[in-house]
């Protein structure tokens, strides 16, 4: 009896032979008896995969009327098109719109389906698509290491929570140690789970690698379609027009000194009204991106995808196209540049007496640092800043105005230093630090607090739509949890009320300069919920204020990009505002925006951990100081004092004994020797294992509040380290999920 083809050989036999039946295809590989069991089984992967249903058998460039295709994502309007698994015709793939009807299942990006097919002459689109039953969900995406075996190989994912391989004989030209993209074609239910490579991405220790994991292994778009940046590529200068002229105005921006746009510009003088004595004048520009990226446009399609620019330390990956947020958008120094404005006129006191919105031309006067403007307010100018004196001091004494308005305010201040993890030109991480925190910081974000709120305000008294950014009370369950803390560690949260950020305020107040400083900041973030963007008006706790919209950073963030528009409809400025179609799928728009926005932050927080693990991994061996950040059954988890790197010491390095943990008190206690470790206890640790790869740092304890630990006997056991972080990972990966589910 002949062996079974491979799934390569079928593969590359149906690509001759598209028209052959299942009893063609055993009568050419002599498959007879029992085993057209197994090849049955393997042609049904096939058709999983699209092999089959999609094939064309008159070769003439049509799609057949029934075929497999796989969903793209709703465009602006919500009509979701879709495209064929394979498409062997000349010129691009044919589009498809898909006509859904009463009972057709719930379809998202990446689906497949089987769809019977009429051809049409619409305006985006060649053919409609009515839906016969979907075939499941879009293959899933496998980043990993290859590694060459005599047969093929296997791929390792990178996924911090996975520990099983993939079964390799479709390699794609990868080389050992290469880091490739994959997609399954069997999931191992009668053998190991088989997977193709699908794309090579190279060296994954070299330079600059590291960003380019989170990238794929988020699903984070990083390349435009021709057609975004054809539409970019045309956008020209807008000249004056109807705006009002503000090129006079010494408007300038303060940004970091790596930022990649300017997207807000400030300025303020002295308000000459008698009335108003002390007060000022503060002016906000944002750069205007409604007038280039228009409703229904490709740019904006596009933009609505993304969501949001993506930032990590070796580039970023913008929601628009270079030639937009890096330069006709941008507020570069000396350069006229189209605006949405905002003239508030600020008492002495901080409060906001009145301000009005403009549609505008600016030009800022200059594009300073943090720094330059700290170092101006401390009496030390350079060349940039020392014409600019008396502008700068004017700013300085409005955020000192609007610092006092906080104060009456009391939004939740929390003390949590950024991490800042510094590159050389190659790639390589030169230092870890934490970002120094100045009045120039404080002063632009009051000012963009400020715009914000003025934003919501505005729209909400004409009655526009609008996304908000909502940030509601945290739940009672938490914070119990965080009172519960609080009282173990000596101090008090009010308790039989309705709670107010002051009343967080007052229990930061307690805590600072203690030994719990850090363990009650981090506890108290916890404790908060996950701020998000919606069509209607919750609130937002953290801030302490009763409508809030993002208005200050449509460069970056699509949301920004919808409170201009309905910005531009309420006060008639132009043809370019809220669509009709914009304000029909804004409660699609914002849990879109709001997904986009938690995928960004995780790709983030993933890339500084490999980053951190690649720098401590010449360290191993080390000793460090640290904090307990989290307990879990199987272990703790530390972050360390100098880099602020988390690391986990699993359970089984703390003794052999059994551990006992109770998640209300957030301790782990040994059962025997009555060793208990807990929540926000100093240690010293040292690095036993770092994971560049997956991010993964595996640490000993040596001491605890001063204290060594008791030992176990015999040393710890082989692997236990790596084999806990595994763990840790899957549980982290998994509470996410769950997080993710509740928040909808």
């Amino acid at each position: 009896m002949k062996p079974l083809p491979s799934l390569k050989e079928l593969r590359d036999w149906l690509a001759d032979n598209p028209a052959a039946t299942k009893r063609d295809i055993a009568r050419a590989f002599g498959v007879k008896g029992g085993a057209r069991i197994d090849l049955k089984a393997m042609l049904r992967e096939l058709q999983a995969e699209g092999a089959l249903a999609r094939r064309n058998p008159r070769g003439t460039g049509k799609l057949p009327p029934v075929t497999v295709l796989e969903v793209l994502a709703p465009d602006a309007d919500g009509d979701l098109f879709a495209r064929p698994v394979e498409w062997r015709g000349e010129g691009a793939a044919p589009r498809i719109q898909l006509q859904e009807q009463p009972g057709d299942p719930a379809l998202g990006e990446g689906d497949r389906v089987l769809a019977r097919l009429a051809p049409v002459r619409g305006p985006d689109h060649d053919y409609l698509g009515r839906i016969i039953r979907k075939l499941g969900t879009g293959p899933q995406r496998i980043l990993g290491i290859f590694r060459r075996e005599a047969q093929g190989g296997r791929i390792v994912p990178i996924d911090k929570g996975s520990d099983r391989f993939w079964q390799v004989s479709d390699t794609g030209g990868a080389e050992d140690g290469e880091l490739v993209h994959a997609e399954p074609v069997s999931k191992g239910r009668f053998g190991p789970a088989r997977a193709k490579v699908v794309e090579r991405l190279g060296d994954p220790t070299a330079p600059k690698a590291v960003s380019l994991i989170a990238i794929h292994e988020h699903g984070i778009r990083d390349s435009f379609p021709e057609a975004v940046l054809a539409e970019a590529d045309s956008a020209q200068p807008l000249p004056l027009g109807a705006r009002r002229d503000l090129r006079d105005l010494p408007l300038m921006t303060i940004d970091p000194w790596d930022a990649r746009d300017h997207d807000d510009a400030i300025c303020a003088m002295p308000d000459p009204d008698p009335e108003n004595p002390g007060g000022f004048i503060l002016w906000v520009a944002i750069a205007d991106v409604a007038a280039y990226v228009t409703p229904g446009s490709e740019l904006d399609r596009e933009a609505r995808r993304r969501g949001n620019s993506t930032y990590f330390p070796d580039r970023v990956v913008p929601m628009l196209p270079d030639i937009l947020s890096g330069d006709l958008c941008s507020l570069h120094e000396g350069v006229d540049r189209p605006c949405l404005a905002l003239r508030m006129v600020i008492g002495e006191d901080g409060t906001k007496r009145s301000y009005e919105f403009c549609r505008a031309m600016m030009r800022s006067v200059a594009s300073l640092t943090y720094e330059q403007a700290q170092a101006s307010d401390e009496g030390r100018h350079d060349e940039a800043t020392e014409p600019l004196a008396d502008d700068l001091a004017a700013l300085f004494g409005v955020y000192r105005a609007l610092k006092s308005a906080r104060a009456r305010r009391q939004p939740l201040d929390l003390d949590l230093p950024e991490r800042q993890i510094v590159l050389s030109e190659e790639g390589r991480v030169v230092s870890v630090a934490f970002k120094d925190r100045f009045d120039a910081h404080k002063l632009v974000e009051e000012c963009m607090v400020l715009a914000n709120v003025a934003a919501a305000e505005t729209l909400r008294e004409k009655g526009s739509a609008l996304l908000y950014r909502v940030h509601e009370e945290p739940s009672p369950e938490k914070l119990e949890a965080l009172r519960d803390l609080a009282q173990e560690s000596g101090f008090t949260l009010a308790k039989g009320q309705v709670l107010k950020t002051r009343h967080f305020n007052a229990l930061l107040a307690q805590a600072e300069g203690t030994e719990f400083d850090e363990l009650i900041n981090m506890a108290t973030l916890r404790t908060m919920t996950q701020a998000y963007y919606a069509p209607q008006n919750f609130g937002h706790f953290g801030l302490a204020l009763r409508e809030y919209a993002h208005f200050t950073s449509p460069i970056r963030r699509y949301a920004d990009l919808i409170v201009h528009r309905a910005l531009i409809s309420a006060h008639g400025w132009g043809e370019d505002g809220l669509g009709p179609s914009d304000i029909e799928h804004l409660d699609e728009t914002a849990k879109q925006i709001s997904e986009a926005e938690r995928r960004s932050m995780a790709a983030e927080r993933d890339t500084a951990d490999r980053y951190l693990a690649a720098y401590l991994a010449e360290r191993v061996g080390a000793e460090f100081d640290g904090r307990v950040s989290g307990v879990a059954r199987f272990g703790v988890f530390v972050k360390l004092d100098e880099t602020g790197a988390d690391g986990l010491v699993p359970v089984r390095a703390l003794g052999d004994e059994y551990f006992r943990h109770d998640p209300d008190a957030q301790v782990l206690e040994g059962e025997r020797s009555g060793f208990r470790i807990g929540l926000g206890q100093r240690v010293r640790v040292k690095l036993a294992e770092a994971e560049p790869v997956t991010g993964g740092l595996a640490l000993e304890l040596l001491e605890v509040e001063g204290d060594a630990p008791p030992r176990r006997p015999g040393g710890r056991r082989k692997g236990g380290a790596r084999r806990a972080v595994s763990r840790a990972h899957k549980a982290k990966a998994k509470s996410r999920k769950k997080l993710k589910r509740s928040r909808g």
